[in-house]
């Protein structure tokens, strides 16, 4: 449940990392993934969604991931993000409510990888933006005990491992995954997934 990163917005959507993640998980624990993620949500149009493409089916597992555009800035908003960091928290909070209201078991987190993109009409840099949303993320899954996967910190470390490249994960826009960030979420999410849900099941 999330935004273009899950959508996998400009990439095959057969080499995306949620299509490639829904086939491995429905042929290993034979289970049914819904991907109801669009491009370019925030938290605030993700809780007005979340009726029909979410609290509907009463899911069992939710995950989650949600950031890039809440903390975007656009020039025509002044200065300010799109969604401010108190209402990405609340909405994040609501968002977790809902989804166990409605039944869901075991909630997942993702934190959001760097980007390179320059915004100049904002007033800080979109990375110091992302890096800040990313902790409010990381402060909600604490708070409400959901399972993190700290995306962030992951590709970081493979990045200072010198075992891959930023400009190489994403497409020339400096934020959208290329086929070859797909596969780093994927690689990462993939692992823990299956272990936690082996588990639930």
């Amino acid at each position: 449940f999330g935004d273009s990163i899950c959508f996998g917005q400009h990439v095959s959507p057969y080499k995306n990392w949620v299509t490639r993640l829904s086939e491995l998980l429905e042929k290993r624990l034979k289970v049914s993934v819904n991907n109801p993620s669009i491009n370019g949500n925030t938290t605030r149009m993700a809780l007005e969604i979340m009726p029909q493409d979410i609290q509907k089916y009463h899911v069992d597992v939710l995950l989650i991931q949600f950031g890039l555009n809440d903390c975007n800035y656009w020039e025509t908003d002044s200065g300010l993000p799109r969604v401010s960091k108190a209402a990405f928290h609340a909405n994040l909070l609501e968002i977790i409510e809902r989804a166990r209201i409605f039944g869901a078991k075991k909630i997942f987190f993702n934190t959001n990888h760097l980007c390179l993109r320059e915004l100049p009409h904002a007033p800080i840099p979109f990375k110091e933006s992302v890096l800040a949303y990313n902790q409010i993320i990381r402060d909600v899954a604490k708070q409400s005990k959901v399972i993190l996967n700290d995306i962030e910190k992951y590709i970081t470390s493979q990045i200072e491992q010198k075992k891959c490249d930023l400009n190489d994960l994403l497409l020339d826009d400096g934020v959208h995954l290329s086929e070859e960030g797909h596969n780093l979420y994927f690689e990462f999410l993939s692992t823990i997934l299956l272990n936690e849900l082996k588990e639930e099941k």
